[in-house]
């Protein structure tokens, strides 16, 4: 019985954890954007550099 006295403490301080956590991650904007991160895998870095370059290009001929 005295066991049961050390583990419901325990298991109130990992549930306050928990929310702590939980709610600096929300307060912090860890999930405003969730499909970002989703779909960054599916594109080469490479690529985006290629798209950005001509950009550069275009705005170096016309000034």
């Amino acid at each position: 019985m005295s066991i049961i006295s050390v583990l419901i403490p325990i298991a109130v301080l990992f549930v306050i954890l928990g929310l702590a956590i939980f709610f600096w991650a929300v307060k912090s904007r860890q999930f405003d954007d969730l499909d970002k991160e989703a779909f960054s895998i599916l594109f080469d870095e490479k690529q985006q550099h290629k798209k950005s370059e001509p950009d550069k290009k275009t705005d170096d001929s016309t000034s």
